[in-house]
């Protein structure tokens, strides 16, 4: 898929991962409509888009992927704005063992409502251009995170469904591919955030710390960089892209039993 003139739509847009995603798809001549529930940091980076690139090729909207209502009306405004939504990235999450129902709430739930709300504007069943819809997973979604139990299942979680999701998407015609992107510690706040959000397992961090400290922090453009390669790479769909800083790799799982 070549990006000039499509339109993307990225969730938790506004600071880390997704701001750099952002970037990197405006930069490639995509549209972008920037979705975060963080106002301020939303439209602080909306006014530095526009001193780089044309006003019109972004809109930011404030929007919590918690509320039906809130990621409904969106994407409908999306759709309003750029006349069709070719890209969505299933960006936000959090990472707060403490508060796990949240958790639970914006990782995972907040793609499903995500991608199901989206396929109402993208799937060539229902009129749309078809396209892809990337969702922001984790090295915790193929293996255990010890800190962080709660964290790991929601990552699993976006995994497993967007495998899913992708053989569903191929029997049913709905021409839009699914990956799923799965990177390392990252130097964002969600990894340097305060330790109070691993609830009770507190006492594990020295041991991620110390696992971080040896394989070494991803900045947040080599995610970027992947998710391009999961975008515009028309053969992939049903993929985990797995990101370190030892490089990419695509995640062999076991065949259908």
């Amino acid at each position: 898929m070549a990006l000039n003139g499509k339109t993307a739509v990225v969730t938790g847009a506004a600071m880390g991962i997704g701001k750099a995603m952002t970037e990197i798809l405006l930069k490639n001549g995509a549209k972008v409509v920037l979705l975060d529930v963080n106002e301020t940091a939303g439209k602080n980076l909306k006014e530095a888009l526009d001193k780089e690139y044309e006003q019109e090729r972004t809109l930011f909207l404030n929007c919590n992927v918690e509320s039906e209502e809130q990621f409904k009306a969106a994407l409908q405004k999306s759709t309003e704005s750029f006349g069709g939504i070719d890209i969505l990235c299933n960006n936000a999450g959090i990472m707060n063992e403490a508060m796990w129902e949240k958790t639970v709430s914006i990782n995972l739930m907040g793609v499903i409502r995500g991608t199901y709300l989206a396929l109402e504007h993208m799937s060539k069943l229902s009129g749309g251009r078809g396209g892809v819809i990337v969702n922001t997973a984790s090295v915790a979604g193929i293996g255990p995170l010890l800190s962080c139990p709660v964290y790991t299942a929601t990552k699993h979680g976006v995994v497993g469904f967007t495998r899913a999701m992708a053989e569903a998407s191929t029997a049913s015609g709905y021409g839009i591919r699914f990956n799923a992107i799965c990177p390392s510690f990252v130097q964002t706040e969600l990894f340097s955030g305060p330790l109070s959000r691993l609830g009770q397992f507190i006492h594990l961090a020295p041991a991620i710390h110390a696992f971080a400290d040896k394989i070494g922090l991803l900045n947040v453009s080599e995610v970027a960089e992947a998710l391009l390669e999961l975008v515009t790479d028309e053969t992939k769909n049903g993929q985990a892209l797995m990101v370190t800083p030892r490089g990419k790799e695509f995640v062999a799982f076991p065949s259908h039993f």
